[in-house]
């Protein structure tokens, strides 16, 4: 997939929001030195193009007593079962993440559970059933950092 052309000011107005999600429209487009109309524009332009897919609220899973963060190597008894098994894990609500991966794993997913308890029980009691062949848990301790891709326009160098 070729990239999206992106402008300086695209560049500018994605950083600006990467940020922070919530900042105005006309404190971006003062900053830019535009209008905020054009701001408007050019941000429904850049969701349009699946540039940027939309906004959200984060909410904290330790503050409403999801207290262990897991990530789970998946390895499949069928490697023709993904779609099936993705589908199972879709109506795990506790399931954040899936990815199909290189590497050792099948698949690869993050999920919250509300103590280690509620995790062994997850993984017995909802992805066992699923027809794996085993799995491999990490259990986060702490997440250090969280951040968006950096926006890098054609001609920029890495820094």
């Amino acid at each position: 997939m070729n990239p999206y052309p992106l402008d300086d000011l695209d560049g500018q107005i994605m950083r600006m929001i990467a940020d922070n999600a919530r900042i105005p429209f006309l404190e971006v487009a003062r900053a830019c030195n535009v209008s905020g109309a054009a701001i408007h524009q050019r941000i429904q332009k850049l969701t349009s193009a699946g540039v940027l897919k939309g906004t959200e609220y984060v909410i904290d899973p330790e503050r409403i007593g999801y207290e262990t963060c897991a990530y789970i190597g998946i390895y499949l008894k069928d490697p023709s079962s993904f779609e099936q098994v993705t589908k199972a894990l879709e109506e795990i609500p506790e399931v954040v993440e899936c990815h199909f991966t290189t590497g050792k794993y099948d698949m690869f997913i993050k999920l919250y559970a509300r103590n280690n308890h509620h995790l062994l029980s997850i993984i017995h009691n909802q992805l066992q059933p699923l027809g794996l062949s085993r799995t491999e848990t990490l259990i986060s301790f702490n997440e250090a950092i969280r951040r968006q891709v950096p926006v890098q326009l054609p001609g920029e160098q890495d820094e």
